[in-house]
């Protein structure tokens, strides 16, 4: 199925070679908005339980996957689908592509082509067959990339001759394409082929960045900007320092307010952001399994509901070298993540806690999302405080609307935090503990790759007017 594709797609770039331009900038920032359109109130259950679900799903692909410095912006959006969305500008001239802000996977794709189909991508405000796609054949920059590349390396290994088995090993004249790739996400996946073209922003062109053009996606509808610590990563590719964000709080809706990604270029040293507690990144565990090298470890030593710790075995909270366990944080989940046994813990002392209210069993099988209190009569709710506690003491605590969410005007609540809902022994794999994007809201977030360490601190992320 993919032979016609690379055939079309080779036909649009055979002409093309790239042009290299810089000019000298230390910091980008770039708008973000939240991905998810506010539903009507019959809708709402629907929602929230393709968040949860959307959220499981995501926390399965990522514990499973196989194999002084001048500042520029731009914004990020909240969307409907529950995740955020940055535009970055590719080819020359310029086109704008849309991509979900994603931590927790490294390569940079857009929908690619006139040809470009999207399966099953039928989600509140798009239409498949109307889908925004980058056109390799307007860029005088966009071609092709050769197997003997080494970029090609970033995605095949360093085997040049599996990534070129058409061509005699020591010939320096082979023209064939890298291989096309296939990524695996939560929900869906993308096929395509690897191009090289600027990466523009207002004061700076990143020449010959490799990004995806993707010509068959499943459940994709938008592109995605992998910030993970992969070679084919942003981060990577742009050699930042450190990134950081805000996110606004999404009402599941596509909102047209947005904040700011940073890309920090120049080195800072060792300075600290005011109003920023900081925990050290854990190093990354060394199993055979390489999409736990893309991932953002965290050291998380406790987990704290309403001023009880709440006792977790450390071998959820330490991965291991099999790389089962550990915390890692991941803007393209919605809601954070927890292997059922530490769910079961946190959740059952929310319930403890709580136990003045009922529980809201029907809401709970309808919207995915569980304990769900009923508050009806309640003048007021005393929720307990959800903090999380990182190594070396730094504390996030969370406000209770990133951990509680009111469901339509039913008076009931229910905790934004999801897990599996098998029963029987534990069955560890991967990461136990993800972090998602719901409760990083209203959070100023850092990623410190400088000096390897996560930095946040509550902070309204809504432009001051």
């Amino acid at each position: 199925m993919a032979l016609p594709y690379i055939i079309l797609l080779s036909l649009t770039l055979i002409s093309h070679t790239a042009l290299t331009s810089s000019t000298e900038t230390n910091t980008i920032t770039l708008p973000l908005s939240p991905i998810l359109t506010k539903p009507q109130s019959s809708g709402l259950f629907h929602s929230l339980k393709l968040a949860a679900s959307a959220s499981l799903t995501r926390a399965h692909h990522l514990k499973h996957r196989q194999n002084a410095p001048s500042v520029a912006t731009t914004q990020v959006y909240p969307k409907s689908y529950g995740g955020y969305s940055i535009d970055l500008n590719f080819g020359t001239p310029p086109q704008t592509s849309a991509f979900v802000l994603d931590t927790g996977s490294s390569l940079v794709w857009f929908p690619c082509t006139p040809r470009y189909i999207c399966s099953h991508c039928l989600f509140p405000n798009i239409d498949p067959t109307k889908i925004h796609t980058f056109i390799p054949k307007n860029s005088s920059t966009a071609k092709l990339l050769g197997c003997r590349n080494p970029k090609c390396g970033y995605l095949f290994g360093s085997d040049l001759q599996s990534r070129c088995p058409q061509c005699q090993p020591n010939s320096q004249n082979c023209s064939v394409a890298c291989p096309p790739y296939i990524i695996e996400y939560g929900l869906g996946s993308t096929a395509g082929l690897l191009l090289l073209d600027n990466l523009n922003f207002p004061s700076k062109i990143v020449p010959q960045f490799l990004v995806g053009c993707s010509i068959l996606s499943v459940r994709q509808p938008s592109g995605i900007a992998g910030f993970g610590r992969g070679q084919e990563s942003l981060p990577s590719q742009m050699a930042l320092k450190r990134f950081s964000y805000c996110l606004l709080s999404h009402s599941f809706d596509d909102s047209t307010e947005s904040s700011d990604l940073v890309l920090q270029i120049s080195s800072t040293g060792d300075t600290k952001t005011n109003g920023l507690s900081y925990t050290p990144f854990h190093p990354n565990p060394s199993a055979s399994n390489p999409a736990f090298v893309e991932y953002y470890y965290l050291s998380l030593r406790k987990v704290i509901v309403g001023g009880k710790n709440v006792k977790i075995p450390f071998s959820f909270l330490d991965p291991g070298s099999d790389g089962h366990g550990g915390t890692i944080v991941d803007s393209g989940s919605t809601f954070t993540f927890m292997e059922r046994p530490v769910y079961d813990l946190v959740a059952q002392e929310f319930v403890k806690q709580l136990g003045n209210f009922s529980r809201a069993e029907d809401v709970e099988a309808q919207s995915g999302l569980g304990p769900c209190f009923n508050t009806s009569g309640a003048k007021t709710v005393d929720f307990p405080e959800f903090t999380f506690q990182f190594k070396g003491g730094a504390k996030m605590t969370l406000p209770v609307e990133n951990y509680f969410s009111l469901i339509d005007d039913s008076e009931v609540v229910c905790l934004t935090v999801v897990s599996d809902g098998g029963a029987g022994p534990a069955k560890m794999s991967g990461p136990a503990i993800i972090l998602g994007n719901y409760q990083q809201q209203n959070f100023h977030i850092e990623y410190d790759l400088e000096n390897e360490r996560f930095g946040f601190g509550p902070q309204s992320c809504k432009r001051k007017t």
